[in-house]
């Protein structure tokens, strides 16, 4: 991703190059993508047929971007008589302007070209390359370039247009310039993307802030009102500082109009997953809930209004499942992939009770809860019946659709990511143990919300007696004596998937870890087979399948991080969550300030910096969301009825930490917290 610059509005996003071109990939997304189609995959710029390199790249703003450039190698640049300025801007639309400047004491005559093209991919075809089945057309007029695709009913276009006159055929626009001795030339080009409607008109059109095109003073005005309502901090913590106001841009600039119910909604990660995601959505609304609790209600509507209704094994959705997937392209209209939407994800459902009492707890938002009364009520039966596929009390998960539905439906869904300790996969279905520490957790929090606002006292009893009968069988069935921590899950028979894996950090969080245990499950999390010294890596690196560069076997992620950290806080224990938070934020510093979506699990000693995942996305919601959560466990934040409890533990070295303005319930109020001494650390339990 270093070697990529991109820019995005919600999830209208470009990828390019370091030099500002697009090439034809089919192994990354390159290219300009809106609502999960390419609409560019060819942008290539030339100066009398040599391409460009570039001396400089500004891209300090999400949206917007310049390139300084010369023609020719590197070894050219200190004779170089002309440089080419690209700006470009993206808000719905993307504009590019081109300034070609002459350095010479002459007039000189230049050829400026862009190739141009667009395959209309969608980004599931990027992964799987496949032959398109629909059919693309180019047309030319005066100053324009229209590339138009189509298949039946699906309808897709991209319009390229100039300022200044130029040659334009099929491939792109060619310019013949003279400019005189050190002059300028300059073009600006706008490129349109239209998401054509059965009624031939862009269906975006409606869309209260979409309106075909935003320019950059809005977007960033936009940006600006949204910042302006979250906490301000101030701190001694440097890393910490940069962290919080990236995390800030970051959150802002992934929102987008859902062109179902035209709500602003969080996309999970550029440039895979600029969706909505059940999981993302809401780990990441858990995340921000303290500081930005505007953003939630659109988010857990949306995910209640497509909670599932009926048994559809192609989509794995099941009634009262909340989705894992929402796509708009081509392969999901045309049910070549399940995802619209699609329901493959068996912890969406539980976290979906979990952030509606989370945010009622935040901000008092009765009507909401009342509201979304059915859908988690929905939620909440959903565990005990499809959810319970073998009937033993446990949350499961097996795809109804084995030939394009996920394997693994927890966090960890990558093909692999489940194993025993030496390296096999159990069969399904399969019971991952922070599975359970979710339901758990729905079924208390459920049991709040039925006895303080659905008038249900009797169902409260059942949901908090089945919660604590499943928090007793959970310690029996998963626990590994000789181990001393918990399975990563259950086989079908029952046996344990026994990989010593970060999921158990997620059960601290929950709440379903027995006290007596809670003490060696931080000594495993902040020991050497777990944490790296950057954070605590999905799988422990004596086991079978671990690999420091392997997706969810080995590496560390920045929002698994957070939830164990928020868990150690839970059980008490401060010192290890403020390890696991300066971690986090001292990797942070190598990324800019944003955290990514994943990075390498090598040794702190070994490598002296965090290595990058190569596909990583950046940024990503829960990413960061990250900086967020881990400034509310150093600060100790929890709402208690009307107030909210501050006890911060700030690790060493941090100094001071203040957050002005934290809204809630009881209004806005202000924390502080200061580094401790060893002696002054809370007791550890």
């Amino acid at each position: 991703m270093k070697d990529l610059v991109s820019i995005l509005d919600g999830n209208t996003f470009l990828v390019s190059d370091r030099h500002g071109d697009i090439e034809p990939s089919v192994d990354f997304p390159t290219g300009l993508f809106s609502f999960d189609t390419r609409f560019l995959s060819t942008w290539i710029l030339t100066v009398d047929g040599e391409r460009l390199h570039a001396l400089s790249v500004d891209d300090a703003e999400s949206y917007r971007t310049r390139f300084f450039l010369v023609p020719g190698e590197p070894t050219h640049y200190l004779d170089a008589k002309v440089s080419v300025i690209r700006s470009r801007a993206i808000g719905g639309s993307f504009q590019e302007e081109l300034t070609l400047l002459n350095h010479a004491g002459k007039e000189m005559e230049f050829t400026v070209r862009l190739d141009m093209g667009a395959d209309f991919a969608d980004v599931f075809e990027i992964k799987h390359v496949r032959q398109k089945k629909g059919r693309t057309v180019a047309t030319t007029g005066d100053n324009d370039l229209r590339l138009t695709y189509r298949r039946e009913g699906f309808h897709r276009e991209t319009v390229i247009s100039t300022s200044a006159p130029a040659d334009i055929g099929v491939t792109g626009m060619a310019f013949r310039i003279r400019v005189g001795p050190h002059s300028e030339w300059t073009t600006r080009l706008h490129v349109s993307t239209v998401v054509y409607g059965a009624r031939g008109e862009d269906v975006r059109a409606n869309l209260p802030l979409y309106r075909g095109s935003r320019n950059p003073t809005a977007i960033r005005r936009e940006q600006d009102e949204l910042i302006a309502r979250a906490p301000k901090l101030g701190c001694d913590c440097q890393p910490l500082a940069g962290a919080y106001r990236q995390s800030l841009d970051d959150l802002a600039a992934l929102r987008y109009e859902s062109i179902t119910l035209g709500a602003r909604l969080m996309a999970a990660g550029l440039p895979w997953f600029m969706t909505l995601f059940g999981r993302d959505s809401i780990i990441t609304s858990l995340q921000v809930v303290p500081f930005l609790p505007e953003l939630i209600p659109a988010t857990i509507t949306m995910l209640a209004g497509l909670q599932g209704h009926r048994v559809d094994d192609f989509r794995d959705e099941e009634p009262g499942k909340i989705l894992h997937e929402l796509r708009y392209g081509e392969t999901a209209g045309f049910e070549e992939q399940p995802h619209s939407p699609y329901y493959g994800s068996a912890d969406s459902t539980p976290l979906f009770v979990i952030l509606l009492d989370e945010y009622e707890r935040w901000t008092g938002d009765a009507q909401l809860v009342r509201r979304l009364e059915a859908h988690a009520r929905a939620a909440l039966a959903w565990i005990d019946t499809y959810g319970d596929l073998l009937g033993n009390g446990y949350l499961w998960y097996r795809t109804r659709n084995p030939d394009t539905g996920l394997q693994n439906q927890c966090w960890k869904d990558s093909w692999d990511s489940i194993s025993y300790r030496d390296g096999r996969l159990p069969g399904f279905p399969r019971a991952t143990c922070e599975l359970q520490g979710y339901a758990y957790d729905a079924k208390i929090r459920g049991a709040r919300l039925a006895r303080t606002f659905w008038g249900d006292p009797a169902y409260a009893d059942r949901l908090e007696r089945e919660a604590a009968e499943l928090k007793m069988r959970f310690n029996r069935d998963f626990w590994i004596p000789e181990g001393e921590y918990y399975a990563l899950a259950l086989d079908a028979d029952g046996r344990h998937v026994d990989a010593l894996s970060s999921n158990i950090g997620h059960l601290l969080w929950s709440g379903i870890v027995d006290e007596s245990r809670a003490g060696r499950i931080a000594e495993h999390l902040l020991g050497p087979r777990l944490f790296s010294g950057w954070g605590v890596r999905t799988l422990a690196d004596d086991q079978g399948r671990y690999n420091p560069v392997g997706y969810h076997v080995g590496t560390v992620w920045p929002f698994d991080n957070s939830l164990i950290a928020w868990g150690l806080w839970r059980y008490g224990f401060r010192r290890e969550a403020g390890q696991i938070c300066e971690a986090m934020l001292a990797a942070s510093q190598f990324f800019g300030g944003r955290l990514p979506e994943a990075f390498a699990g090598y040794e702190r000693d070994l490598t002296e910096y965090p290595v990058e995942y190569p596909t990583a996305c950046s940024p990503q919601a829960w990413s960061a969301g990250t900086p967020l959560l881990l400034l509310r466990v150093m600060l100790g934040l929890e709402p208690q009825g009307e107030h909210l409890i501050i006890d911060p533990a700030v690790p060493e070295g941090m100094g001071r930490m203040e957050l002005l303005d934290i809204p809630g319930r009881w209004g806005h109020v202000d924390a502080l917290g200061r580094s401790r001494t060893p002696r002054d650390q809370a007791p550890r339990h």
